[in-house]
């Protein structure tokens, strides 16, 4: 564990457009997201982690359903929103693009990614996609128990050192690893626990030199924009939706908060 070398219990998430993008934010000390592929046993996360104390709507301008609720856990509160279940953060689909909207602009506080055990390798291609944009990470590694089942065995020790953010061994429909998720979320919330998340390194210098200059134009016109090296790449591989976002300079007025739902 490593001692938070910035304000200690501060919250990082962006509280306005947190609001814009539908989320009710009275009495919440920390906001957390949770994000995963379909089927990996996410909405038992979440019921776990709420019980009854949750609700849902739409979100704005989409007819995707969000889910969020709450607990508290050392006189501290947290709002968790339910992201819809996808496979990657590339915007190709209104699911993506709400999951991927959330993270990068709303800045939760601890995003949760939810991977199923016994396929995790296919799992690990959203979780290093969550890893780009944000460094407040825990992995709950769920089905533990289908793992058992099939003789598989993870080594999380490893899997942890590697992502560089806890990982948690869960059996979600058991409640089994459902306390220490809740701790490790607190830990990461709190900046008692400093991730320091896996990123994609082996970018050819050519890659490399355009995101730098992408950044430092976006950085002029977008000033405090967040992951901008991100963003960056997210242009040069030609993501539509961020494109029309920089063009239209949706993307700058999301971080300002002039945007409307």
């Amino acid at each position: 564990m490593n001692a938070s070398h910035n304000c200690e219990n501060c919250p990082v998430h962006h509280r306005e457009n947190l609001i814009r993008l539908g989320i009710a934010m009275d009495r919440v000390d920390y906001v957390v997201a949770l994000a995963g592929n379909p089927n990996t046993g996410k909405s038992t996360v979440f019921n776990n982690l709420t019980g009854l104390r949750q609700h849902t709507g739409n979100w704005p301008g989409k007819t995707v359903v969000r889910a969020e609720g709450g607990f508290s856990y050392r006189e501290k509160r947290y709002k968790v929103v339910d992201l819809p279940g996808t496979y990657s953060l590339l915007s190709t689909s209104t699911d993506e693009e709400v999951a991927r909207d959330f993270i990068l602009f709303g800045r939760p506080d601890v995003t949760v990614i939810v991977v199923d055990a016994t396929r995790l390798e296919r799992n690990l291609n959203l979780t290093l996609q969550i890893l780009e944009i944000t460094d407040r990470a825990v992995l709950c590694l769920n089905l533990m128990d289908e793992a058992r089942r099939h003789r598989m065995e993870v080594d999380t020790r490893t899997l942890s050192r590697e992502l560089g953010i806890p990982v948690i061994p869960a059996a979600a429909r058991q409640k089994e690893g459902m306390d220490e998720l809740i701790a490790a979320i607190e830990e990461v919330a709190s900046g008692t626990f400093v991730c320091k998340p896996h990123r994609t390194t082996n970018r050819s210098a050519k890659i490399n030199h355009a995101i730098q200059v992408l950044s430092e134009k976006l950085a002029q016109q977008f000033p405090g924009l967040p992951n901008l090296n991100w963003v960056a790449l997210r242009l040069l591989e030609g993501d539509q939706s961020i494109i029309n976002a920089v063009q239209s300079g949706e993307l700058g007025q999301l971080e300002t908060g002039i945007l409307q739902p």
